[in-house]
């Protein structure tokens, strides 16, 4: 290719800046980045839990991928709203679209709206500063909570439902998550699933993590952990199966200490009803009884967990875009290795990666390899494809501009990313997250008018 080539990327989590990254390193590419909240990194800063700072060190590397000189990040640019996917084809030869899977998988059953019923998902969001979350959506007046899954999510909510205020100041939560935690009535939280221990999909260092908690009991049924002779045989084989099991097992045959909070896992459950009038009074569940499959099978034994919140964490999925094929049993973009597919048929110029890809699945670093193989797709695809009508950088943010869209530049998001040290340095923290929009916004703009001095 002699000729520069303009690629978008949808969305500036770990896929998008994975992709970003690979396209990068072709030469003759320019990348945009765009993301429709003011700040990148997707769910390595909403949705990591914050004293995961290891795992949300992560930015560090993702940090140098916009830092390239051939990619510029547009953030605060909702693709769909702002821009529809065909006017992308104006300004860009190609696009990647690597916007994740936002939304949760619902149980389905009877009383799932009701008042006091959430998503992991919400909470997450909440506890995590997402701009989009509202500051009030959680009071945490509950002295029972149920969270239903078993995956590292679910783990995830139950520990910060878990645990004191003061065990998390040192992370970059916001205050106003802090001050409600703070007053939380919660005293009984149940972990609860529909299969046993070993299908369980937590791994042994989300699951542990529980056991070391200052301010919580872990509760373990000792019928809970009963095991056939596939699951002797998995345990056997796999290594983190057993580890998990060996933690179970000693829960169930430590004493609880009497400390302020208990966490109750439980195993063979599936929810048949979120039990209550207005408000959410508990959980109905119905044993289960594996079959040689390993599938769940309803026993007709019943039992009420009383609970005031419940929070679902069976799985997410992706949303559609406007002008984009949508598999909706699946919730993904349909694509053959990464290009997107219209009824069996190549779009060109159209590639996805992430989640919207694949599905939820794998960790941060498995969206590494996903892209790559997307890229491979782009950049084989690239000579042939017809070129963008405005090439110039300048035009898509000039259209955005002349739209009202207050664009925030890889400067802009520094100036964000200065304040939040800043706030947090005024309080005895390394970073406090800045919740609100208008107040990123208000940063950036500043950066963006130094820019033009």
């Amino acid at each position: 290719m002699s000729r520069i080539r303009r690629v978008a990327v949808i969305g500036a989590g770990p896929s998008g800046l994975y992709a970003a990254d690979e396209l990068a390193q072709a030469d003759n590419v320019c990348v945009d980045v765009l993301e429709r909240l003011p700040s990148p990194y997707g769910l390595v800063r909403y949705g990591v839990a914050p004293d995961h700072l290891k795992t949300k060190s992560a930015v560090n590397v993702l940090k140098r991928v916009l830092e390239r000189p051939n990619v510029r990040f547009l953030g605060n640019v909702h693709v769909g709203r702002d821009l529809t996917i065909d006017e992308l084809d104006r300004f860009y030869d190609a696009v990647v679209l690597a916007n994740g899977a936002s939304t949760d998988r619902r149980l389905e059953v009877c009383g799932e709206d009701l008042h006091g019923s959430f998503s992991a998902t919400d909470f997450v969001s909440w506890y995590s500063g997402h701009p989009e979350s509202d500051i009030g959506r959680f009071a945490l007046n509950a002295t029972s909570a149920v969270v239903i899954g078993h995956g590292n999510v679910a783990v995830d909510v139950t520990r910060i439902l878990a645990m004191s205020p003061d065990e998390l100041r040192h992370t970059d939560m916001p205050n106003h998550v802090l001050d409600v935690l703070d007053r939380s009535s919660i005293e009984d939280i149940h972990l609860v699933g529909r299969r046993g221990p070993v299908h369980a999909r937590f791994t042994p260092k989300e699951l542990t993590e529980l056991g070391d908690l200052a301010n919580a009991d872990v509760i373990v049924h000792g019928e809970d952990l009963k095991l056939d002779k596939a699951g002797e045989d998995a345990i056997s084989s796999n290594r983190n199966l057993r580890r998990n099991y060996e933690f179970l097992h000693a829960c169930g045959a430590r004493v609880p200490q009497g400390r302020p909070r208990r966490i109750h896992i439980r195993f063979y459950r599936s929810p048949t009803e979120i039990v209550g009038a207005s408000v959410v009074e508990g959980v109905k569940f119905e044993r289960t009884e594996l079959n040689d499959a390993g599938m769940a099978l309803a026993s007709g034994e019943t039992e009420l967990v009383s609970a005031q919140l419940v929070l679902r964490s069976v799985g997410y999925r992706g949303v559609p875009i406007s002008g984009i094929p949508f598999d909706q049993a699946r919730g993904v973009i349909p694509n053959t290795a990464g290009r997107i597919l219209n009824r069996g048929v190549v779009l060109d110029g159209k590639y996805v990666a992430g989640w919207i890809k694949r599905g939820p699945s794998g960790v941060i670093g498995t969206n590494k390899a996903d892209a790559v193989e997307t890229v491979e797709k782009v950049i084989e695809d690239l000579p042939t494809l017809s070129p963008a009508p405005d090439p110039n950088p300048d035009g898509i943010t000039g259209t955005l501009q002349g739209r009202g869209v207050s664009v925030v530049t890889w400067s802009g998001w520094q100036q964000i990313d200065a304040g939040e040290i800043a706030l947090g340095e005024s309080m005895g923290r390394s970073r406090t997250k800045i919740h609100h929009t208008a107040d990123m916004l208000e940063l950036s703009g500043r950066a963006v008018a130094e820019e033009g001095k």
